[in-house]
Protein backbone atom coordinates (compact mmCIF):
# COMPACT_ATOMS: atom_id res chain seq x y z
CA UNK A 1 0.00 0.00 0.00
CA UNK A 2 1.45 3.37 -0.75
CA UNK A 3 0.06 5.97 1.48
CA UNK A 4 0.90 9.85 0.95
CA UNK A 5 -0.77 13.10 1.90
CA UNK A 6 -3.55 12.72 -0.90
CA UNK A 7 -4.74 9.27 0.27
CA UNK A 8 -5.01 10.59 3.95
CA UNK A 9 -6.56 14.10 2.41
CA UNK A 10 -9.58 11.62 0.74
CA UNK A 11 -8.99 8.83 2.96
CA UNK A 12 -8.93 6.62 -0.05
CA UNK A 13 -6.43 3.63 -0.12
CA UNK A 14 -4.56 4.27 -3.47
CA UNK A 15 -3.30 7.72 -4.64
CA UNK A 16 -5.44 8.17 -7.80
CA UNK A 17 -7.75 10.19 -9.06
CA UNK A 18 -9.37 10.07 -12.33
CA UNK A 19 -9.77 12.17 -14.62
CA UNK A 20 -12.86 13.89 -15.60
CA UNK A 21 -12.65 12.87 -19.16
CA UNK A 22 -15.70 14.59 -21.35
CA UNK A 23 -17.78 12.00 -22.73
CA UNK A 24 -16.28 9.05 -21.37
CA UNK A 25 -15.36 9.64 -17.59
CA UNK A 26 -19.38 8.59 -16.94
CA UNK A 27 -20.80 7.88 -13.45
CA UNK A 28 -19.89 4.10 -14.08
CA UNK A 29 -16.03 4.54 -14.45
CA UNK A 30 -16.42 7.30 -11.66
CA UNK A 31 -17.86 4.36 -9.32
CA UNK A 32 -15.60 1.87 -10.35
CA UNK A 33 -12.77 3.69 -9.68
CA UNK A 34 -13.98 4.89 -6.42
CA UNK A 35 -15.17 1.25 -5.46
CA UNK A 36 -11.30 0.08 -6.65
CA UNK A 37 -9.99 2.27 -3.82
CA UNK A 38 -9.23 5.55 -5.46
CA UNK A 39 -11.39 8.28 -6.23
CA UNK A 40 -13.76 8.82 -9.09
CA UNK A 41 -15.22 12.08 -11.05
CA UNK A 42 -17.44 12.26 -13.48
CA UNK A 43 -16.62 14.43 -16.41
CA UNK A 44 -19.57 16.90 -16.47
CA UNK A 45 -17.17 18.45 -19.36
CA UNK A 46 -19.55 21.63 -21.13
CA UNK A 47 -22.11 21.48 -18.67
CA UNK A 48 -24.81 18.92 -19.31
CA UNK A 49 -27.64 19.09 -16.71
CA UNK A 50 -29.53 15.47 -18.14
CA UNK A 51 -26.26 13.84 -18.86
CA UNK A 52 -25.11 14.90 -15.30
CA UNK A 53 -28.24 13.55 -13.89
CA UNK A 54 -28.14 10.23 -15.49
CA UNK A 55 -24.39 9.99 -14.64
CA UNK A 56 -25.01 9.92 -10.89
CA UNK A 57 -27.36 7.85 -10.94
CA UNK A 58 -25.26 5.54 -12.71
CA UNK A 59 -22.65 5.88 -9.98
CA UNK A 60 -25.14 4.28 -7.93
CA UNK A 61 -24.33 6.57 -4.97
CA UNK A 62 -20.92 5.45 -4.85
CA UNK A 63 -18.91 8.86 -3.25
CA UNK A 64 -17.73 10.41 -6.62
CA UNK A 65 -16.69 13.83 -7.88
CA UNK A 66 -17.47 15.73 -10.69
CA UNK A 67 -15.05 18.08 -13.37
CA UNK A 68 -15.99 20.93 -15.61
CA UNK A 69 -14.30 22.58 -18.35
CA UNK A 70 -13.98 26.10 -16.36
CA UNK A 71 -13.65 28.77 -19.48
CA UNK A 72 -17.16 26.91 -20.67
CA UNK A 73 -19.13 26.71 -16.60
CA UNK A 74 -20.55 30.26 -16.75
CA UNK A 75 -22.14 29.78 -20.14
CA UNK A 76 -23.68 26.53 -19.24
CA UNK A 77 -24.36 28.21 -15.85
CA UNK A 78 -26.58 30.69 -18.30
CA UNK A 79 -28.23 28.27 -19.96
CA UNK A 80 -28.80 26.32 -16.80
CA UNK A 81 -27.95 28.66 -13.54
CA UNK A 82 -28.88 25.84 -11.09
CA UNK A 83 -26.27 23.68 -12.45
CA UNK A 84 -23.36 24.04 -10.17
CA UNK A 85 -25.65 24.19 -7.17
CA UNK A 86 -27.00 21.08 -8.38
CA UNK A 87 -23.63 19.36 -8.31
CA UNK A 88 -23.02 20.65 -4.64
CA UNK A 89 -26.14 19.66 -3.42
CA UNK A 90 -25.06 16.17 -4.05
CA UNK A 91 -22.28 16.19 -2.14
CA UNK A 92 -19.64 15.40 -4.26
CA UNK A 93 -16.31 14.30 -2.92
CA UNK A 94 -14.37 16.95 -4.96
CA UNK A 95 -14.82 19.47 -7.97
CA UNK A 96 -12.09 19.62 -10.37
CA UNK A 97 -11.77 23.05 -12.87
CA UNK A 98 -9.64 22.80 -15.55
CA UNK A 99 -8.77 25.27 -18.51
CA UNK A 100 -9.83 28.63 -16.92
CA UNK A 101 -9.69 31.31 -14.46
CA UNK A 102 -11.29 29.02 -10.96
CA UNK A 103 -11.84 32.04 -9.36
CA UNK A 104 -15.54 32.80 -10.66
CA UNK A 105 -16.52 29.94 -8.67
CA UNK A 106 -13.85 28.87 -6.29
CA UNK A 107 -15.80 30.27 -3.44
CA UNK A 108 -19.09 28.92 -4.19
CA UNK A 109 -17.42 25.22 -4.10
CA UNK A 110 -15.43 26.18 -1.12
CA UNK A 111 -18.54 27.42 0.58
CA UNK A 112 -20.28 23.76 0.35
CA UNK A 113 -17.29 22.06 1.77
CA UNK A 114 -16.19 20.92 -1.01
CA UNK A 115 -12.76 19.82 -2.07
CA UNK A 116 -11.60 21.84 -5.06
CA UNK A 117 -9.00 20.47 -7.49
CA UNK A 118 -7.70 22.96 -9.97
CA UNK A 119 -5.77 21.54 -12.41
CA UNK A 120 -3.11 23.71 -14.36
CA UNK A 121 -1.17 23.72 -17.00
CA UNK A 122 1.40 26.49 -16.45
CA UNK A 123 3.32 28.34 -13.44
CA UNK A 124 1.37 31.28 -13.47
CA UNK A 125 -2.11 29.03 -13.02
CA UNK A 126 -0.78 27.41 -10.56
CA UNK A 127 0.01 30.48 -8.30
CA UNK A 128 -3.54 31.09 -9.45
CA UNK A 129 -5.13 27.99 -8.43
CA UNK A 130 -3.16 28.89 -4.30
CA UNK A 131 -4.52 31.99 -4.33
CA UNK A 132 -8.20 30.97 -4.98
CA UNK A 133 -7.67 28.14 -2.38
CA UNK A 134 -7.41 25.02 -3.94
CA UNK A 135 -7.04 22.25 -1.80
CA UNK A 136 -5.15 20.16 -4.70
CA UNK A 137 -3.34 21.24 -7.70
CA UNK A 138 -2.91 19.09 -10.70
CA UNK A 139 0.10 20.04 -12.48
CA UNK A 140 -0.34 18.74 -16.06
CA UNK A 141 1.94 17.86 -18.33
CA UNK A 142 1.46 18.39 -22.71
CA UNK A 143 1.33 14.57 -22.96
CA UNK A 144 -2.19 14.13 -21.93
CA UNK A 145 -4.88 13.19 -24.22
CA UNK A 146 -7.30 15.92 -24.50
CA UNK A 147 -7.05 19.60 -24.29
CA UNK A 148 -3.90 20.70 -22.79
CA UNK A 149 -0.63 22.74 -23.30
CA UNK A 150 2.84 22.85 -24.01
CA UNK A 151 4.86 22.11 -20.78
CA UNK A 152 6.30 18.67 -19.74
CA UNK A 153 5.24 16.48 -16.61
CA UNK A 154 8.53 15.98 -15.80
CA UNK A 155 9.32 19.42 -15.14
CA UNK A 156 6.22 21.18 -14.59
CA UNK A 157 5.33 18.60 -11.51
CA UNK A 158 8.96 19.46 -9.11
CA UNK A 159 8.40 23.54 -10.21
CA UNK A 160 5.00 23.68 -8.88
CA UNK A 161 5.96 21.13 -6.26
CA UNK A 162 8.65 23.94 -5.29
CA UNK A 163 6.29 26.61 -5.48
CA UNK A 164 3.92 24.55 -2.70
CA UNK A 165 6.56 24.04 -0.79
CA UNK A 166 7.46 27.71 -0.64
CA UNK A 167 3.93 29.20 -0.61
CA UNK A 168 0.85 26.88 0.32
CA UNK A 169 2.81 23.87 1.94
CA UNK A 170 -0.75 22.54 2.77
CA UNK A 171 -1.76 22.45 -0.52
CA UNK A 172 -1.75 18.96 -2.04
CA UNK A 173 -0.24 18.08 -5.47
CA UNK A 174 -1.14 15.59 -8.02
CA UNK A 175 0.92 14.83 -11.69
CA UNK A 176 -0.99 13.98 -14.73
CA UNK A 177 0.33 13.65 -18.05
CA UNK A 178 1.43 10.12 -19.88
CA UNK A 179 0.47 8.31 -16.22
CA UNK A 180 -0.68 5.04 -17.10
CA UNK A 181 1.56 2.03 -15.62
CA UNK A 182 3.37 1.90 -12.03
CA UNK A 183 6.77 3.66 -13.94
CA UNK A 184 4.34 6.77 -14.18
CA UNK A 185 3.05 6.53 -10.20
CA UNK A 186 6.69 5.66 -8.92
CA UNK A 187 7.92 8.50 -11.09
CA UNK A 188 5.04 11.00 -10.38
CA UNK A 189 5.82 10.52 -6.65
CA UNK A 190 9.77 11.03 -6.82
CA UNK A 191 9.33 14.41 -8.48
CA UNK A 192 7.43 15.89 -5.42
CA UNK A 193 3.38 14.92 -5.90
CA UNK A 194 1.34 13.73 -3.74
CA UNK A 195 -0.19 11.68 -6.12
CA UNK A 196 -1.65 11.13 -10.00
CA UNK A 197 -4.25 11.99 -12.02
CA UNK A 198 -5.08 9.08 -14.23
CA UNK A 199 -6.71 9.86 -17.81
CA UNK A 200 -5.96 7.77 -21.19
CA UNK A 201 -5.28 4.72 -19.11
CA UNK A 202 -8.73 4.63 -17.46
CA UNK A 203 -10.13 5.89 -21.13
CA UNK A 204 -9.32 2.04 -21.94
CA UNK A 205 -11.55 0.48 -19.40
CA UNK A 206 -14.44 -1.98 -19.46
CA UNK A 207 -16.40 0.88 -17.81
CA UNK A 208 -15.59 4.37 -19.76
CA UNK A 209 -18.01 5.59 -22.42
CA UNK A 210 -16.00 4.85 -24.98
CA UNK A 211 -16.44 3.91 -28.95
CA UNK A 212 -15.35 0.51 -29.85
CA UNK A 213 -13.58 1.50 -32.75
CA UNK A 214 -11.98 4.02 -31.06
CA UNK A 215 -10.28 1.77 -28.28
CA UNK A 216 -9.24 -0.36 -31.27
CA UNK A 217 -7.60 2.29 -33.22
CA UNK A 218 -5.59 3.59 -29.81
CA UNK A 219 -4.50 0.03 -28.68
CA UNK A 220 -3.27 -0.28 -32.02
CA UNK A 221 -1.04 3.12 -31.71
CA UNK A 222 1.88 4.71 -30.07
CA UNK A 223 2.89 7.69 -28.81
CA UNK A 224 3.69 9.21 -31.89
CA UNK A 225 0.41 8.25 -33.69
CA UNK A 226 -0.67 11.54 -31.35
CA UNK A 227 -0.25 14.88 -32.39
CA UNK A 228 -2.07 18.37 -30.42
CA UNK A 229 -4.42 20.38 -32.60
CA UNK A 230 -7.34 22.67 -32.57
CA UNK A 231 -8.79 20.69 -35.70
CA UNK A 232 -11.44 18.97 -33.79
CA UNK A 233 -12.60 21.88 -31.65
CA UNK A 234 -12.96 23.46 -35.07
CA UNK A 235 -14.43 20.81 -36.27
CA UNK A 236 -17.41 20.31 -32.93
CA UNK A 237 -17.82 23.75 -33.53
CA UNK A 238 -16.36 24.67 -29.92
CA UNK A 239 -15.15 27.87 -29.09
CA UNK A 240 -11.91 26.82 -27.00
CA UNK A 241 -9.52 29.48 -26.32
CA UNK A 242 -6.79 29.66 -28.41
CA UNK A 243 -3.97 28.51 -25.98
CA UNK A 244 -5.37 24.96 -25.76
CA UNK A 245 -4.81 22.32 -27.95
CA UNK A 246 -6.20 18.77 -28.10
CA UNK A 247 -4.07 15.45 -27.79
CA UNK A 248 -5.75 12.69 -30.12
CA UNK A 249 -4.64 10.30 -33.35
CA UNK A 250 -3.73 11.15 -36.44
CA UNK A 251 -6.23 10.47 -39.10
CA UNK A 252 -7.06 11.70 -42.43
CA UNK A 253 -9.19 14.47 -41.02
CA UNK A 254 -6.55 15.83 -39.34
CA UNK A 255 -4.02 15.42 -41.91
CA UNK A 256 -6.22 17.29 -44.26
CA UNK A 257 -7.07 20.09 -42.29
CA UNK A 258 -4.29 20.22 -39.58
CA UNK A 259 -2.21 22.85 -41.38
CA UNK A 260 -5.02 24.87 -43.21
CA UNK A 261 -7.19 26.25 -40.10
CA UNK A 262 -8.37 28.69 -41.68
CA UNK A 263 -9.97 26.49 -44.93
CA UNK A 264 -11.22 24.22 -42.09
CA UNK A 265 -13.00 27.60 -40.77
CA UNK A 266 -14.37 28.75 -43.90
CA UNK A 267 -16.12 25.12 -44.46
CA UNK A 268 -17.17 24.78 -40.74
CA UNK A 269 -20.67 23.87 -41.26
CA UNK A 270 -20.11 21.23 -43.65
CA UNK A 271 -17.16 19.72 -41.77
CA UNK A 272 -18.64 19.66 -38.41
CA UNK A 273 -22.02 17.51 -39.86
CA UNK A 274 -19.10 15.47 -41.33
CA UNK A 275 -17.37 15.21 -38.01
CA UNK A 276 -20.15 14.94 -35.71
CA UNK A 277 -21.52 12.13 -37.86
CA UNK A 278 -18.38 10.27 -37.73
CA UNK A 279 -18.53 10.34 -33.57
CA UNK A 280 -21.46 8.71 -33.42
CA UNK A 281 -20.57 6.17 -35.92
CA UNK A 282 -17.27 5.67 -34.08
CA UNK A 283 -14.90 6.19 -38.00
CA UNK A 284 -11.97 6.88 -36.94
CA UNK A 285 -10.60 8.39 -40.47
CA UNK A 286 -13.03 11.35 -39.86
CA UNK A 287 -13.50 11.71 -36.22
CA UNK A 288 -10.87 12.06 -33.87
CA UNK A 289 -9.79 9.59 -31.09
CA UNK A 290 -9.30 11.52 -27.67
CA UNK A 291 -5.91 9.68 -25.57
CA UNK A 292 -2.98 10.66 -24.67
CA UNK A 293 0.73 9.48 -25.80
CA UNK A 294 0.27 7.21 -23.10
CA UNK A 295 -1.83 4.98 -25.55
CA UNK A 296 1.77 3.53 -26.92
CA UNK A 297 1.42 2.05 -22.96
CA UNK A 298 -1.58 0.20 -23.27
CA UNK A 299 -2.76 -2.71 -24.90
CA UNK A 300 -5.49 -4.19 -23.59
CA UNK A 301 -9.15 -3.02 -21.86
CA UNK A 302 -9.86 -4.27 -18.76
CA UNK A 303 -11.97 -3.51 -15.78
CA UNK A 304 -10.65 -0.27 -13.87
CA UNK A 305 -9.79 -2.32 -10.56
CA UNK A 306 -7.60 -4.29 -12.64
CA UNK A 307 -5.80 -1.09 -13.65
CA UNK A 308 -6.01 0.13 -10.81
CA UNK A 309 -4.53 -2.87 -9.41
CA UNK A 310 -1.89 -3.07 -12.15
CA UNK A 311 -0.80 1.01 -11.41
CA UNK A 312 -0.07 0.04 -7.34
CA UNK A 313 1.46 -2.98 -7.88
CA UNK A 314 3.35 -1.50 -10.31
CA UNK A 315 4.73 1.44 -8.32
CA UNK A 316 5.43 -0.29 -5.17
CA UNK A 317 7.80 -3.10 -6.94
CA UNK A 318 9.51 0.32 -8.68
CA UNK A 319 9.66 2.48 -5.62
CA UNK A 320 11.37 -0.77 -4.09
CA UNK A 321 13.67 -1.37 -6.63
CA UNK A 322 14.67 2.78 -6.48
CA UNK A 323 15.28 2.09 -2.57
CA UNK A 324 17.39 -0.77 -3.71
CA UNK A 325 19.52 1.70 -5.49
CA UNK A 326 20.98 3.79 -2.62
CA UNK A 327 24.03 2.33 -1.00
CA UNK A 328 26.04 3.62 1.75
CA UNK A 329 28.82 5.93 0.88
CA UNK A 330 30.99 4.04 3.66
CA UNK A 331 33.42 5.54 5.93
Amino acid sequence: MIKTRLTDYFQIEHPILSAPMAFAAGGKLAAAVTNAGALGLIGGAYGDAQWLSHQFEAAQNAPVGCGFITWNLQKALDASPALLDSILERQPRAMFLSFGDPKPFAQTIINANTPLICQVQSVADARRAIDVGANVVVAQGAEAGGHGETRGTMTIVPEVADIIARSSPKTLLCAAGGIADGRGLAAALALGADGVVVGSRLWASEEALVHPNMLAAALEATGDSTIRSSVMDIARELEWPQRYTARVLKNAFIDRWHGDLDGLIANATEQAALWKDAWQRGEVDTANTFVGEATGLIDDVPPVREIIERLVNGAEEHLGRAAGLVVGTGG
